[in-house]
């Protein structure tokens, strides 16, 4: 898969001679080459490792005068003619010749790059120049170009210049399943004949509807009209190709009416079509092109306003996944399963609303594509898309991507190192913490890359700690945990290999090596401590190209076209070390030959019997372990998406699933005692999301008919592309795309970021489902350190209960009723699994919070009585999370025992100085205390006897403590809550406590006025200004910021209730004179007194600025007096 990575680069275009002419007419990629048409000239540019230009055309002003600018254009297949028609349709036909003239980059190696030429070989008016028609792009085969009309008719011109003729469609045959193509001769070439061809009854496309657009899949010969009305018709092509009108067979309509664009993935056999609605639907052509899904933004907020209609599609070269641009705005890259891989647009929020023609100069970050896309090109290899933004003709964006290593074709990959490579580096994912995953950028040596680009191949050892590396030719090996690179040391036996795949065999490294001399296909082993010739281990020859390899310890996969499989066994004689040179041989011990007219095989793997630990464990010393024998089965992923599993003994294959991406074999691949993954039999990821596969019950569980229970509850996010997995923590590692901004470059960098989720509550619920509670308690214990292990198990239960709940509703809508329950149902299981970690107890309330409070009667006759767990809280002093099960005992128990809870563990809080905590309990006994209140109003019944002291009268109407009701007004419950609050309040004044009392005051709301009127002579008098003063700053450390926000909160409401003694000492530590200025002013015996204290107590020397600045405005106010 392909995840965009670095800055776009920028490829310059030469300003033409019409600059009012913004639009560039043609983008094309051939042989690592680039061709670009704009309206008045020609350039060709590299597209390897060195992007310069390799030649151009420039029309003159007189021949752009006479014949009009480019306006359609199309390259041969071979690269050596392009034919541009202009908009006063002639036809130029150019050939493209690369001289003798190396271009020299740098350094001492030649670059291997080539001056061309282009040359103009005809130039010749069209037949239908004078009938006033416009043009649809361009197709061709190897012969001939076709072109589409806008009266309807297809034209056809050869290679040679040859005026082949048009024809159109007659949408009213004479017989209701035939259609006719009418043909006119017009031009110097042979007049198509007749034909006819089936198409359904119910195509009504208009006579008058022009062509827009043309789609011609070689490799599948088939032919996609698309038409000015949006009707999409598909046609087939025979092998003589597009010459002459009886070689195109209309087939069917296709899309559902509102089509702008289309393009094919032939590998795949998917059509993408565009709509004006700014959705692309994929249409499977193997399948009576049925609809198989379609992809949009509508999801991440940006409906078709914002980016218009889709103007174009583009599928990599391995069709598994297409780009899309957009008519005004953006480009993205998404995966046949429907994940968004990558996209320029930035990602707001659900509900933003941003508009379709966002200008530059309102952002200072500037997103790629701001205007829409024109047109899409990808690079050979899938490394660069290159793109042109509308109206834009100065130049073409590359984004630059990397591509996951995922286990398909040749080369093999292992599940627990998880690589993207790019053209010239590895983006390895480091995963040694879970809690935070990050992105290594590799680069490759130089030496290597320079003369092997681009990189091809990459392969992980089976324990992550080596990797592979194949460029064009030759192959480099990385230890991870060295951090060095091992390379050929004679470049010649480098330039000998071309490696067209890697497999790692434990220690050894299996190149499968193509001979261009012999066109064959060899195996060659290398040791991983030396690649040289010397040390080759074994040549094996193959008799075909293989299609798809695999290894599982020591064996061999290979398979050929077109379904013939071999299985080699390897053996070494001694032990592989740099003093020894051991002697491997390789022997055939199983051929099969499959007919089948299934989709060829995309990836096959060896399924190892599972096995318990522990028959594993017991068997290491034994000679015929079972760990270790031959695979009877294999998994097979075809191109298609189908997933299957072939019994390698009789050659069977059963069906499992389709719209399957990738795929992981988990089960006998470590025998590590932390792999959590090992009760698994293989993951799967489609448009499904992630799929996780389970052996069933039985003896011999691959013998039974269903042998298989799947696991549909592991969701993905759509935005994050799965690329492995770390079996010691139980997580998918997947990867999304983030954008960084900066003000000193013109466009984001795009970050590929990894991220976790993990599968822990699957295997879980898994063995639990199986009666393995044993089991599923070592491998919590196991996973009972890593950081989501809480997360796992509340997802555990939530997803248990759901579903028990979801079973019972469903059994009393079908009035069914179990015949007999088992012993344990699963929730119980789950819980008595949870119960083994001090995580239970929030878990257990975090589930309830989440789900309908009706259903929480059952949830806690399994989990236990709600009461009983808030005491255990209580008792371990976990107040926050015995505070999430007072609503739950209120809901179960009733409010008055909620009520009682609550209150002892608002006195636990204040204790413990948990205000904010203290506060929400507060409000939650004002708020039950009315409700219940209220009914006791429609209720005699009494409370229990232990609650009694704060039952209260139902007149009780307010929420909150109204200062303007005195005491004795205030009903029990009430009185309740404020004494509590009270005599903490009293605690933490008569200790001078502040910043703890000013915490108080803001978490309860605690009415510090009313208080402070009440107790001005009792537990907040200072008994004397001098020791207040010095206890009061000890306490409140006026150094600190907090401490003085802590005083003026006091300060301002000292002053409200006019407590002097407090403000003197508040004003004083705040050094606030005036405060202190308009204290005195008015009461100079207060003055005197003050002054003297300070002058009396060295330890007060430090406000003798203050007193000086105090006296100074005193006296001045005297005398004025």
């Amino acid at each position: 898969m392909y995840m965009a990575y670095g800055w776009p680069q920028v490829i310059p275009l030469e300003q033409g001679l019409c600059p009012s002419s913004q639009r560039i007419v043609y983008l094309k990629l051939i042989n690592r080459t680039l061709l670009v048409v704009c309206p008045t000239h020609l350039e060709l540019w590299s597209s390897c490792q060195h992007r310069v230009r390799l030649g151009k055309y420039k029309r003159d002003s007189e021949s752009v005068e006479r014949e009009g600018e480019n306006l359609q254009a199309v390259w041969s297949l071979d690269g050596k003619l392009i034919a541009v028609l202009t908009s006063s349709f002639f036809l130029h036909i150019f050939k493209v010749q690369f001289t003798e003239k190396r271009i020299q980059i740098g350094g001492k190696q030649p670059s291997g790059l080539f001056l061309a030429t282009i040359t103009l070989l005809l130039d010749e008016q069209v037949p239908f120049a004078k009938k006033n028609l416009s043009l649809s792009n361009i197709v061709c085969d190897s012969k001939h170009i076709l072109l589409g009309l806008s009266d309807g008719c297809l034209y056809s011109i050869s290679w040679k210049g040859e005026f082949c003729g048009s024809f159109e469609l007659d949408c009213n045959p004479h017989d209701k399943n035939e259609v006719t193509l009418l043909s006119h001769s017009m031009g110097n070439g042979l007049a198509s004949g007749d034909a006819q061809g089936v198409l359904p009854s119910d195509c009504k496309i208009s006579r008058r509807s022009a062509i827009i657009q043309l789609e011609f899949c070689f490799p599948m010969r088939l032919l996609f009209v698309l038409y000015s009305d949006g009707q999409l018709v598909s046609c087939s092509v025979s092998k003589k190709g597009l010459k002459q009108a009886e070689n195109i067979i209309f087939e069917k309509r296709m899309g559902a009416g509102d089509a702008v664009c289309t393009s094919v993935a032939s590998e795949q056999q998917i059509l993408a079509v565009g709509t004006r609605r700014g959705v692309v639907e994929l249409y499977d052509l193997a399948e009576s092109s049925s609809l198989i899904r379609s992809v949009s933004l509508y999801d991440w907020g940006y409906s078709m306003d914002d980016t218009g209609p889709v103007s174009c599609i583009a599928w990599t070269p391995d069709d598994s996944a297409f780009a899309v641009g957009w008519k005004f705005r953006g480009l993205t890259v998404w995966s046949v399963s429907g994940c968004r891989l990558m996209s320029t647009i930035r990602q707001i929020g659900l509900s933003s609303v941003s508009s379709p023609r966002v200008k530059p100069n309102q952002d200072c970050k500037y997103e790629p594509m701001i205007s829409g896309t024109s047109m899409m090109q990808w690079d050979e290899y899938g490394y660069r898309l290159y793109a042109i933004e509308e109206e834009s003709s100065e130049r073409v964006l590359a984004f630059s991507f990397g591509k996951c290593c995922l286990n398909r074709g040749v080369s093999g990959t292992t599940y627990v190192r998880q690589v993207i490579y790019g053209e010239d580096r590895l983006l390895i994912v480091q995963s040694e913490d879970t809690d935070e995953l990050k992105i290594l950028h590799l680069s490759l040596p130089v030496s290597y890359i320079s003369q092997n680009w681009p990189v091809q191949h990459v392969a992980a050892s089976k324990d992550g700690m080596y990797l592979a590396v194949a460029g064009l030719h030759g192959l480099i090996l990385y230890d991870i945990r060295l951090k060095k690179w091992r390379v050929f040391g004679d470049i010649t036996q480098e330039q000998k290999i071309q490696c067209k795949g890697l497999l790692w065999l434990g220690k050894i490294v299996v190149v499968c090596n193509y001979i261009d001399s012999s066109n064959t296909y060899e195996l060659l082993f290398y040791p991983r401590y030396h690649l040289d010739q010397s040390s080759l281990l074994c040549r094996k020859q193959l008799l075909a190209k293989p299609m798809v390899m695999d290894v599982y310890q020591d064996y061999i996969l290979a398979t050929y076209r077109p379904f013939d499989v071999h299985i080699f066994h390897v053996k070494l004689s001694s032990e592989l070390t740099p003093s020894s040179t051991p002697n491997l041989q390789l022997s055939t011990v199983r051929e099969l030959s499959i007919m089948t007219a299934k989709s060829h095989p995309a990836a096959m793997r060896f399924i190892p019997d599972q096995l318990p630990r522990e028959c594993i464990t017991s068997n290491e010393n034994s000679p015929s372990d079972f760990s270790v024998r031959e695979p009877a089965r294999c998994l097979i992923l075809r191109a298609n998406g189908d997933l299957s599993l072939l019994d390698l003994d009789d050659g069977r294959e059963r069906e499992l699933t389709d719209s399957v991406e990738l795929f992981w074999v988990t089960c006998g691949q470590s025998e590590e005692k932390t792999n959590l993954i090992e009760e698994v039999s293989w993951l799967d990821y489609g448009h499904r999301g992630m799929q996780v596969w389970y052996p069933s019950l039985g003896v011999d569980p691959f013998k039974q008919e269903d042998f298989l229970q799947l696991d549909p509850e592991l969701e993905f996010d759509r935005e994050v592309y799965p690329l492995g997995l770390l079996p010691n923590a139980g997580v998918v590692v997947g990867v999304s795309q983030r954008m960084s901004f900066s003000a000193c470059t013109e466009f984001p960098c795009f970050e590929p970021t990894p991220q976790a989720q993990t599968i822990l509550h699957c295997l879980l619920r898994h063995l639990l489902q199986r009666d393995k509670s044993e089991e599923a308690l070592r491998l919590a214990q196991l996973s009972a350190e890593k950081p989501h292990f809480s997360h796992c198990l509340e997802w555990l239960l939530f997803t248990v209960f759901d579903a028990e709940i979801s079973r019972q509703h469903a059994n009393k809508n079908q009035n069914l009723v179990g015949a007999h329950a088992a012993k344990f149902s699963l929730l119980e299981k789950t819980c008595d699994l949870i119960r083994n970690f001090p995580e239970y107890h929030d878990v257990v309330v975090s589930v309830a919070r989440k789900t309908d409070g009706r259903h929480w009667a059952h949830l806690f006759s399994a989990a236990g009585r709600s009461t009983e767990l808030f005491e255990d809280c209580f008792q371990r002093r976990w107040y926050r999370t015995a505070a999430c099960y007072i609503l739950v005992i209120a809901k179960l128990e009733g409010p008055a025992v909620s009520q009682y809870c609550a209150l002892r563990l608002l006195q636990a809080t204040l204790d413990e100085s948990l205000y904010e905590l203290a506060g929400e309990l507060v409000r939650f006994l004002l708020r039950s205390g009315r409700e219940y209140d209220q009914a006791s109003a429609d209720s005699d019944r009494l409370s229990p006897r232990f609650l009694g002291y704060f039952l209260f009268r139902s007149g009780y109407r307010r929420p909150s403590l109204d200062k303007s009701t005195s005491f004795k007004e205030q009903n029990a419950h009430v009185s309740s809550v404020k004494n509590i609050l009270e005599s903490h309040a009293s605690y933490l004044m008569s200790g001078k406590e502040l910043s703890k009392l000013v915490a108080f005051v803001k978490g309860t709301q605690f009415d510090l006025v009313e208080y402070l009127q009440r107790e001005r002579y009792g537990s907040a008098r200072l008994e004397n200004f001098a020791s207040g003063l010095e206890l009061i700053g000890k306490k409140l450390q006026m150094s600190t910021l907090q401490s003085r926000l802590d005083a003026e909160f006091l300060l301002a409401h000292m002053c409200s209730v006019k407590f002097k003694e407090w403000i003197v000492v508040l004003a004083t530590l705040l050094r606030r004179s005036e405060v202190l200025f308009d204290l005195f002013q008015h009461d100079m015996r207060l003055w005197k007194a003050y002054s003297a204290t300070l002058q009396s107590h060295p330890m007060f020397a430090e406000y003798n600025d203050l007193l000086e600045a105090l006296d100074e405005r005193l006296s001045s106010v005297t005398i004025l007096e």
